[in-house]
């Protein structure tokens, strides 16, 4: 069975350290990833010092784990050191443009969900923070990025303090889509969301949100479309500040 049928997202650490040893080679290891035309269009910030990573804590909603797990890593889409190596041989880059930004986001979370599964093999927790897109320009900001560094996913990793459940999962038949998109009729919505919605979890995150489906939660609640809309205009003008746009 591999690792991630039971992978589970962890919220609380000890406070034994991550040797940086180790970080740096599962970091290394990582490396490995696929990557469009070899050029590994990545960068990583590490934070570790308690004082930064409380003021990295308000951008991903004060959430705790921020502080307390021994490490942070930014994950950044970058196109600012291989710009600077075609300048530097006398070539001519072009990669201020939302292409060039999608390569290399691309190429950042394969490196992260790498990261994450070796991570993981380890005996570290983590948790992938999507916080980060939400507030892009003040971390920016805070870890000093020039241009065409984008940050794009947000992991906190320590040794686990805790054993949630595995969380549930859609089931594979709602995924694929053989040789063609093969659109969703009502009754299969219901077939595949059947399960989701009848986990006592869930009832209950119904129940205390005062809604009538787990689907209001999200739209309503956790992911409505003025957040949405208001952090969309905000991530647009990180990217045109950062040089993407």
């Amino acid at each position: 069975m591999s690792t991630l049928d039971d992978r589970k997202s962890i919220r609380k650490y000890l406070e034994t350290d991550v040797d940086d040893i180790l970080l740096r080679q599962l970091l290394r290891t990582a490396e490995q990833t696929q990557t469009m035309g070899n050029l590994q269009l990545y960068s990583v910030v590490v934070t570790r010092d308690r004082e930064m990573k409380t003021k990295l804590a308000p951008f991903h909603f004060n959430q705790s784990m921020v502080i307390d797990a021994p490490v942070v890593l930014t994950f950044c889409a970058d196109y600012n050191r291989t710009t600077l190596w075609c300048e530097n041989r006398h070539a001519k880059p072009g990669y201020n443009n939302f292409l060039s930004f999608m390569n290399a986001a691309t190429d950042t979370l394969l490196y992260c969900q790498s990261f994450c599964n070796l991570a993981e093999e380890a005996g570290l927790g983590l948790c992938y923070l999507g916080t980060t897109v939400y507030n892009s320009q003040a971390i920016i900001d805070l870890l000093q990025l020039p241009q065409l560094v984008m940050p794009v996913a947000t992991i906190t990793l320590g040794w686990p303090a805790e054993n949630p459940p595995v969380s549930d999962r859609l089931p594979l038949d709602s995924v694929i889509h053989n040789e063609r998109y093969n659109d969703y009729s009502s009754a299969l919505i219901d077939r595949f969301y059947e399960k989701k919605e009848s986990l006592p979890e869930n009832k209950k995150f119904v129940e205390i949100n005062s809604k009538e489906t787990l689907a209001q939660v999200f739209t309503d609640i956790r992911y409505t479309k003025k957040d949405c809309e208001e952090m969309s205009v905000g991530l647009l003008a990180a990217l045109k500040n950062q040089g993407f746009l």
